[in-house]
């Protein structure tokens, strides 16, 4: 009986790593899609306005 816990457990735990795995994965291609058209919507104001702005933003 022990063993068929121990064996449920286990798959529970690596069923939620699983998901949450999955879950930033998804998370990490939105993030990137949304600086890619952050990136270019700041590189053609820069453009627009005359001056050359750095990758980094304003700091």
């Amino acid at each position: 009986m022990g063993v068929i816990l121990l064996v449920l457990l286990l798959a529970l735990i690596l069923g939620g790593a699983g998901f949450a795995v999955h879950a930033l994965w998804w998370i990490a291609v939105i993030v990137f899609a949304a600086w890619l058209i952050g990136f270019g919507i700041s590189g053609g104001a820069a453009a627009g306005a005359g001056g050359r702005r750095r990758w980094y933003g304003r700091w």
